[in-house]
């Protein structure tokens, strides 16, 4: 009897020595060889946006840049019969003009969406957006909202 008590803790020994483990539950975790380098290359990068602006008259503007000239600009608008203006500008001279509707007019926020192509004529220079409606009295700009292009 004696032998065999002698012979299994003898096994329990050799079994709780081993290098290998007792089951794949065991098994230590393999270690994480992604680099950041690999997880930049598996994500496309994406597109630059600005951060959501807002004022009286827009509100959670935002401008993603889809290609070197070419912007996409969201929101809503709170502006008389929904029509409002844009003009992209260098701080010197203006660059593109347009109208747009939103979706709704005053006293409602209605959502809108467009598109701007625009191309910078010197390489240092910095492009805003400004968004504003044009007075029904006099024609003046009200509610200038300005954001710099991404």
């Amino acid at each position: 009897m004696l032998r065999k008590i002698a012979v299994s803790l003898a096994a329990l020994l050799v079994v709780s020595c081993s290098d290998q483990p007792a089951s794949p539950a065991d098994k230590p975790a393999a270690p994480d060889t992604t680099t950041l380098a690999d997880t930049q290359r598996a994500q496309p990068p994406a597109p630059a946006a600005s951060k959501p602006a807002s004022n009286q008259g827009f509100r959670n503007v935002t401008i993603q840049k889809q290609t070197d000239s070419t912007f996409q600009v969201t929101g809503e608008a709170r502006v008389f019969e929904a029509a409002f203006s844009w003009v992209v500008e260098d701080g010197h001279r203006e660059l593109s003009a347009g109208h747009e509707t939103a979706n709704g007019g005053a006293p409602a926020w209605g959502p809108f969406r467009f598109a701007i192509t625009v191309r910078k004529d010197r390489a240092n220079s910095t492009l805003h957006l400004l968004l504003f409606e044009n007075s029904a009295r006099d024609g003046s700009r009200r509610n200038t909202l300005a954001i710099p292009l991404p």
